[in-house]
């Protein structure tokens, strides 16, 4: 089979940032926790790569531990998705039209009312603001998404020759949907697994940089951001960086959503072939 190019350039730029982030765990080049006044607001130099912030603190380390802390949160975000929106989502198709469907699909409406950064919000207005409370957020921003999904792919199964006769043979509605739907729309799960893995990556920034993500000194690409604002005239470098990592890093995502979905969608494998 031939992968896409869309999905090998993706991976590779993704591959890069998460390989950062694993490196950041045991090294970095200087270390984050560390001030440096003396050598604050350094521009890029082969001793400081992409320069120093104004506490002296270096940004590509900095960049590499904020990639963790981003790719974490979105990670354990569409984890909770997936783990509560995908039943969710499967048990509505499977009551087409009851009450149980009425019920998740109504309540999927009421959280697609408030928006993750509204949610965040409520949130860190009872907890306080901190990574946790961003992946709360994010996650149950993420249900419904996957509810919606998995509730869409699975009534276009629920119709088919094979799904009837595993009726027909006693097969129940939770053992059909387990054996039988998730397998087949587990293409479409994954696809849209990397295009919200993205959209975390960018909620986890703009969280942070109102103050409700990670909080100092924990690095994060979103607090950069914000923190840089008042120096961009003089220091550009401060907000150049961290911008690019959180563009690319989306970008990466997003080619590899779209190679994965040429591989796994079989329309389309059968339009190419």
């Amino acid at each position: 089979m031939k992968w896409p190019k869309t999905l090998i350039l993706g991976g590779l730029i993704f591959a890069t940032f998460l390989g950062a982030a694993l490196l950041s765990l045991v090294w970095t080049p200087y270390p984050v926790d560390t001030l440096a006044i003396a050598a604050k607001l350094k521009p890029p130099t082969s001793t400081f790569w992409f320069g120093t912030d104004h506490f002296g603190r270096d940004i590509f380390s900095m960049i590499m531990v904020g990639a963790r802390t981003s790719i974490a949160v979105a990670i354990v975000a569409v984890g909770i998705g997936i783990t509560l929106g995908v039943p969710l989502g499967l048990a509505a198709a499977a009551n087409r039209g009851g009450w149980l469907d009425e019920v998740i699909m109504r309540g999927n409406d009421l959280i697609f009312a408030f928006p993750s950064l509204v949610i965040a919000i409520l949130i860190t207005a009872v907890f306080g603001p901190s990574a946790l409370n961003a992946i709360i957020a994010i996650g149950i921003f993420n249900i419904p998404v996957f509810a919606r999904v998995s509730r869409g792919g699975a009534l276009s199964l629920w119709t088919l020759d094979y799904i009837l006769a595993a009726r027909v043979a006693g097969k129940g509605r939770l053992r059909i949907s387990t054996e039988h739907i998730l397998p087949n729309i587990a293409n479409l799960l994954i696809v849209q697994g990397t295009i919200q893995f993205s959209l975390g990556i960018i909620a986890e920034a703009a969280l942070s940089y109102v103050g409700l993500g990670a909080q100092p000194p924990t690095p994060s690409w979103g607090r950069m951001l914000a923190d840089s604002q008042t120096m961009i005239s003089f220091a550009p470098h401060l907000a150049l960086f961290p911008g690019f990592a959180i563009v690319l890093t989306v970008l990466g995502l997003n080619l590899m959503g779209d190679g994965l979905r040429d591989i796994l969608d079989p329309r389309i494998r059968r339009a190419r072939g």
